[in-house]
């Protein structure tokens, strides 16, 4: 770490996380009051505005949810700086931010799919210290800290070794550019046959925590945001996966690079088999 971090102690960073979690799981409240299982209500479809694409959605409950957390953070550290979705970056003094994602999962969310989760993570100038993701609709706490372990509900996740990649579950994502959309289809493509089957459940930080409590194999996905994954990368290392980032998988787009999570052992694995694909892909 940076010699210019000043890295709160084990206990400290204990009690930033279970402030993250009871935060997370106010918010986690809120979006269960505003989710309807029927599919869009016509409250919903009204709150909905669009941000990077006409299919990149922001609801009410995205901005309610994150007005929650945000000020629930100031008032408790008030020098913190918080990076979150919706309003962007405050910096504060301390040196720590909170990165923030209020709502990950938000076309879930408005289709009535029980597939969302909120996301808050405690970064210093260089790493990931505290990460916390709450799935409402499971009434799952996922939790880590960096070097104390990661758990789920208080029961530690400690991934054993995973399979051979033909025999593995692998999830992914897609982008809300339609362009990149593509790349990401055709990577895919040459993906899917040498697995045991794919997922896409539309939350990346929900996919991070499923790898860390052993529901998924691996995951991998391009051109994600800190916020989708500074709390769930965390919990996956935390409970003994491996996380790396992989550049210039889509053909179309060099720049954007790929995060891959994965259970021990498979990582190689997986990153031959895409770095194999980008190539078929071309």
């Amino acid at each position: 770490m940076s010699e210019r971090d000043q890295i709160p102690g084990m206990s400290e960073l204990g009690e930033l996380c279970e402030l993250a979690a009871a935060v997370a799981t106010e918010a986690g409240r809120i979006l269960s009051s505003r989710f309807s299982a029927a599919g869009p209500t016509q409250e919903v479809t009204n709150s909905v505005t669009a941000k990077s694409s006409l299919t990149d959605p922001v609801s009410e409950a995205d901005r309610a949810s994150e007005q929650l957390i945000v000020g629930r953070l100031a008032a408790t550290r008030p020098d913190d700086g918080v990076l979150a979705e919706e309003s962007g970056a405050n910096e504060g003094t301390s040196g720590l931010t909170w990165v923030v994602d209020p709502l990950d999962g938000t076309v879930n969310f408005l289709y009535g799919l029980p597939l969302f989760g909120v996301s808050i993570a405690l970064r210093s100038r260089s790493a990931t210290l505290v990460g916390v993701v709450h799935d409402p609709s499971r009434g799952e706490t996922f939790t880590a800290i960096r070097g104390g372990g990661a758990y789920r509900d208080g029961v530690r996740l400690l991934l054993r070794s995973g399979p051979s990649l033909d025999k593995a579950l692998v999830a992914t994502g897609f982008s809300y550019d339609s362009g990149r959309r593509r790349s990401e289809a055709d990577l895919l493509s040459n993906v899917v046959a040498h697995v045991r089957d794919i997922r896409r459940a539309g939350a990346a930080a929900l996919d991070l925590c499923w790898v860390a409590a052993g529901r998924l194999d691996g995951f991998y996905e391009a051109g994600l945001a800190p916020w989708d994954t500074a709390a769930g990368a965390l919990i996956v290392s935390e409970a003994g996966g491996t996380v790396e980032e992989v550049p210039g998988l889509l053909k179309d787009y060099p720049e954007t690079p790929t995060l891959t999570a994965c259970a021990p052992g498979l990582s190689a694995a997986l990153h031959e088999i895409l770095l194999a694909a980008r190539e078929a892909a071309r």
